[in-house]
């Protein structure tokens, strides 16, 4: 994030193309009296002049999809590429990564086109693209082309914006000392419209590049204002139940939208994590912060966006109970684009990072969840209901994440202490079990959920290293993985618990080693896995293993890697985490891109691909500076990939960053570090197009 906020938490393509129809846009931006010749085919025609567009290489040929059970050299077809800490995106020899959508596309019919002196206003932006690409799902339409289908030719592309970067997003006003000042609620209202999530129609073209379908009416921006129902057991809690929604049943927007997950019924799953930090109060709280609020992190002055200082729904002194009503999962339907979104609260309130849904042998749909902060809790719903696979769209799969039962994880030591493998077990967070009853102050069932964090507390679950995105494994039914990104606050010198009674404040405990966070200071991060018994997703028991440490080879001590981490493939803070259908595992990084000390021979954040049987590892891409990988989805030929690049340009401690550069400066002087992916332009946050140049299967 920027400086000034807060988070609670070899052989290469020589070049990087803008896509076309982002090229116009950008030219037009700045000079608007070009419009009229660059939307003809003479200035489409004279493009590549303007903006340096390469052409790609290499004809089409058929996908082949590689072949069930074939050894990790044929699953990881591409050989691992170097670090970098260039400000492009580096891909293998064979591939072509294209910008596509970057913040600020217009998007709705009759949008604006980003101006590149930031200087577009709130209700513009609720047009347009929004910031910090995040989680994405491509969903295919049906052979008619007005529905949920498999083509992989044409679909609805769904991705969410989880923040803002202030120093690249607003224009700089008149306080020489603080680009950001005065705040106005215009300002506020400009920063909501940017979160959230976008649909967009997307289509490929006959050279196999992708294009945003204009003027669709599927293209949609869901945002921090957009009318939201709450739905669950949650829902008309009294402490949901603020003067504008008596009932408790509707909120408006969405915030800090970050992993994802795809239903079969054809819906996106979108996670809110860090909420807390748009909220604070002004003056005196009163009564004083309560358990709950400091259990999720709320502080007077959130994260630094200001938003409660002029705009009263983020003043908790005016609105108490606004903070309860997000850290949720919320599901839309992207081919309904009348729908409203729904708040899911059968899956619990924490600061959600993913949703991972399989599909169980019996058809209950489970879904798999990580609570991002150091010393949370991995959790898993699932479903009363069952999924009826013969008609997937029906009205009864729609509604089965309605009712259900959360469990938290608890990582059991294994018979041989520190070989960091062991057992585990699922507890239910239930009303009335394990001590989650009204003599331990829980309420009911929604309450509990409310308070997932601190039901989890009293029944003793297993506190991680930011447990962050979770895959299952396509290919072996049960096996799931789990990326824990890095931990500060674990072990020696004063140890201690998150209290059972729910009071340890957010961040602040400090448990003692386990086998399964086995480093006192986890700077590099790892991924733990496990087998659910019988490979059933409801089961309630597990076998779990490390499937890797990240760190630095040449360490011998309790901080070394594990033996598949080298010189070849070093990464640190592994995030992301999907797998494709051939069984590919698809790691992301956001991490510390300094590439010196503990973080040498990084380079800037990547994404590599593992094999789960035999724990190779390889390179497959490197973002540029400054950035964070995130975000991956495949259309269904498994032709193109699709990746956000998040947050290019953010400062942070990168080798090139401007000599006595902070926010303020940079504010003032947006492209001194990054102009990704726009020459000349602001850094901004963006999809990448990756694809095959012989159109083959991608990581094959």
């Amino acid at each position: 994030m920027a400086d000034s906020l807060r988070d609670d938490d070899g052989v290469s393509n020589p070049s990087f193309n803008t896509h076309l129809t982002q090229l116009v846009d950008d030219a037009i931006a700045r000079q608007p009296s070009r419009r009229a010749l660059l939307k003809t085919g003479l200035g489409l025609a004279a493009v590549p002049f303007l903006g340096g567009l390469a052409a790609c290489g290499g004809g089409d040929s058929p996908a082949v999809a590689p072949t069930p059970g074939t050894p990790a050299e044929q699953l990881l077809g591409f050989q691992s590429i170097a670090i970098s800490g260039d400000d492009t995106v580096t891909v293998p020899t064979g591939y072509v990564a294209t910008a596509f959508l970057p913040w600020g596309t217009p998007l709705i019919t009759g949008a604006p086109n980003f101006a590149v002196d930031a200087s577009n206003t709130a209700a513009e932006q609720e047009q347009q693209v929004g910031d910090n690409h995040d989680g994405m799902a491509f969903f295919g339409f049906n052979t008619a082309g007005d529905g949920f289908g498999s083509r992989s030719d044409e679909g609805l592309l769904v991705f969410n914006h989880e923040y803002i970067n202030p120093e690249y997003f607003y224009k700089p006003d008149t306080d020489p000392s603080n680009w950001l000042l005065p705040f106005t609620l215009e300002k506020a209202r400009k920063g909501q419209a940017a979160h959230g999530a976008s649909v967009a129609h997307v289509r490929r073209t006959g050279a196999g590049a992708w294009e945003l379908v204009r003027n669709s009416q599927y293209n949609r921006r869901i945002h921090g204002n957009t009318p939201m129902s709450i739905q669950g057991p949650a829902a008309g809690q009294p402490s949901m139940q603020t003067a504008a929604d008596p009932g408790g049943i509707q909120v408006l927007g969405m915030l800090n939208n970050c992993g994802n997950g795809r239903t079969p019924w054809g819906t996106f799953l979108t996670c809110e994590e860090n909420f807390n930090g748009y909220f604070g109060w002004n003056g005196t709280l009163t009564p004083a912060r309560t358990a709950l609020e400091g259990r999720y992190g709320l502080s007077q002055a959130g994260f630094g966006y200001l938003w409660h200082t002029v705009d009263p729904r983020f003043d908790m002194a005016a609105n108490r109970n606004e903070p309860n009503r997000f850290g949720w999962i919320v599901e839309i339907d992207p081919f309904s684009p009348a729908s409203q979104p729904v708040k899911r609260t059968s899956l619990g309130r924490f600061k959600h990072e993913n949703a991972e849904l399989v599909i169980a042998p019996n058809g209950k749909a489970v879904v798999y969840m990580g609570c991002d902060e150091v010393n949370e809790y991995a959790y898993k719903f699932v479903s009363s209901g069952t999924f009826d696979a013969s008609n997937p769209t029906s009205p009864a799969n729609r509604n089965l994440l309605s009712d259900g039962t959360l469990y938290v994880a608890r990582f059991n030591a294994g018979a041989t202490a520190g070989d960091r493998m062991g057992t585990g077990e699922w507890i239910p967070l239930v009303f009335g079990q394990n001590g989650l009853d009204a003599t331990n102050g829980f309420a009911d069932q929604g309450d509990i959920l409310i308070r997932a964090r601190q039901a989890a507390d009293r029944v003793g679950a297993t506190m991680m290293d930011r447990p962050e995105w979770v895959a299952a494994n396509p290919t072996k039914p049960g096996e799931v993985f789990m990326t824990c990104t890095n931990n500060s606050r674990r072990g020696t010198p004063t140890e201690s618990s998150n209290a059972i009674d729910g009071t340890t404040v957010a961040g602040q405990s400090r448990p003692a080693v386990d086998d399964a966070n086995p480093r006192a200071s986890n700077a590099w991060g790892h991924i733990v896995r496990w087998n659910e018994t019988g490979g059933d997703g409801t089961a309630l028991t597990f076998d779990w293993d490390i499937f890797l440490l990240a760190g630095q080879p040449s360490f011998t001590d309790q901080r070394a890697p594990s033996s598949n981490i080298t010189m070849d493939n070093l990464f640190n803070s592994p995030d992301g985490l999907a797998f494709d259908s051939f069984g590919r595992m698809w790691i992301q990084t956001d991490g510390n891109f300094s590439n010196t000390g503990n973080f040498a021979n990084n380079g800037n954040n990547q994404m590599l691909v593992g094999d789960p049987e035999t724990k190779e590892v390889r390179r497959f891409l490197v973002g540029p500076s400054g950035c964070e990988v995130t975000g991956i989805t495949w259309t269904e030929d498994r032709t193109t990939m699709f990746v956000n690049i998040q947050h290019p340009g953010e400062l942070g401690s990168h080798p090139r960053r401007p000599a006595g550069y902070g926010d303020n400066e940079i504010a003032r002087d947006p492209t001194a570090f990054s102009q990704f992916p726009t020459a000349g332009v602001r850094p901004r946050s963006t999809v990448v197009v990756v694809r095959r140049s012989n159109g083959g299967v991608i990581g094959g």
